[in-house]
């Protein structure tokens, strides 16, 4: 098949799967060739022991086309810098940045109800593939996007030229906004983030929605979407969908560095073991109570146990099973996972609702998840 049937494919398998609702979106992504934006290749996931191992697809590669019209996301960056063309055999480092499966560009772009008239701040331009759908459906004028990568943003500012599309691409930390083009209708990130900026929320007008995924260092994340009032404050649902993307680079954690004496601090029984951690809405809850904690697992005498470390305040605690008993150990200015149990406990009294229950309040102050039933 050539590249449009191989669009046309797509957009079928799209509506029918609901990610595509409206005559307007489905126009657009009629429109766009999405391979256009993947000139110089992807990185394919190896299967395998090294679950960081990437070995490149280029675009003279006899599968590279199609693979461009699967229902994926397809990795275009490694480690901050590199590119499908630098690498000969494979690579065992991070992805840092990729093109979004198409069916959750589109699931976002839907949500985020646009106007005809709406003015748009994407945050995260990477292949520049969400950016051209924004244009086929408002016109360039009405888009600004930002990438934090130089490199990345240059390659779509290119690749949207060839469709004649010349929105404004800036390059710039994408969590301070862009002022210059403000006030926006609309503020969409492709990127995941912590909390959510004010300087977002001071270029868009009120009334005006925010659409973006609020993750963590636990790696549970969920979309966001936000409507701004005139008191400077926004405030909207989670939507669901265990909606999940790279976090903004300002946003990642930093290195764990040396671990702590694991085995100082006091131990106890505990009902609440390891394994709550496996759930995605569990440990988004959990995420809640120990916002600048990051997770590993060890094995450490005879046995597996979950760490959990927050390097900022020096508290730490240890889950494992010892004799069918849970058994955690913690040390620090703060007992993290007294912390965690509170924060479970008051989720389990609410009926454990699931995370389209919860909502987002952003003041100056700060930013504030709850259950709303």
């Amino acid at each position: 098949m050539d590249h449009a049937q191989l669009r046309e494919r797509l957009v079928e398998k799209l509506t029918a799967n609901g990610s595509l609702r409206t005559r307007a979106w489905r126009s657009a992504a009629e429109t766009v060739p999405r391979h256009e934006f993947l000139h110089g290749g992807f990185f394919r996931h190896l299967q395998g022991p090294a679950s960081d191992a990437w070995t490149p697809v280029l675009d003279s590669d006899a599968d590279w086309l199609e693979a461009c019209y699967q229902d994926e996301s397809l990795v275009t960056q490694i480690a901050g810098t590199i590119l499908p063309t630098d690498v000969r055999g494979q690579i065992m480092r991070a992805p840092t940045s990729s093109s979004t499966m198409p069916s959750l560009v589109l699931r976002m772009l839907e949500d985020l109800h646009v106007e005809p008239e709406s003015n748009v701040l994407e945050i995260g331009t990477g292949s520049g593939y969400s950016t051209a759908l924004l244009c086929a459906r408002l016109g360039d004028e009405r888009v600004t996007s930002i990438e934090y990568d130089d490199t990345l943003a240059s390659r779509a500012r290119t690749a949207l030229a060839r469709q004649s599309m010349f929105p404004a691409i800036v390059t710039a930390n994408g969590l301070d906004g862009h002022p210059e083009s403000a006030p926006y209708d609309r503020v969409i990130a492709t990127c995941g983030i912590r909390t959510v900026p004010t300087a977002w929320i001071e270029q868009t007008r009120p009334g005006g929605l925010i659409l973006a995924t609020i993750s963590g260092w636990l790696n549970s994340s969920e979309l966001a979407r936000l409507t701004v009032h005139g008191d400077g404050t926004a405030s909207g649902p989670l939507l669901g969908g265990q909606v999940s993307f790279m976090l903004a680079r300002p946003h990642t954690p930093p290195a764990l560095g040396l671990l702590p004496d694991l085995n100082e601090g006091t131990e106890r029984e505990t009902l609440t073991g390891g394994e709550i951690l496996a759930d995605w809405t569990t440990r988004f809850v959990v995420q809640l109570a120990a916002p600048h904690a990051q997770r590993l697992t060890i094995e450490r005498d005879g046995h597996t146990e979950d760490v959990l470390i927050d390097i900022a305040s020096g508290s730490w605690a240890t889950v494992h099973k010892n004799d069918g008993r849970w058994i955690v150990r913690q040390s620090g200015p703060e007992a993290l996972w007294d912390t965690v149990e509170e924060q479970l406990g008051r989720w389990h009294a609410a009926g454990t609702p699931p995370l389209e229950k919860f909502t987002v309040t952003v003041t100056p102050d700060g930013q504030t998840i709850h259950c709303i039933g």
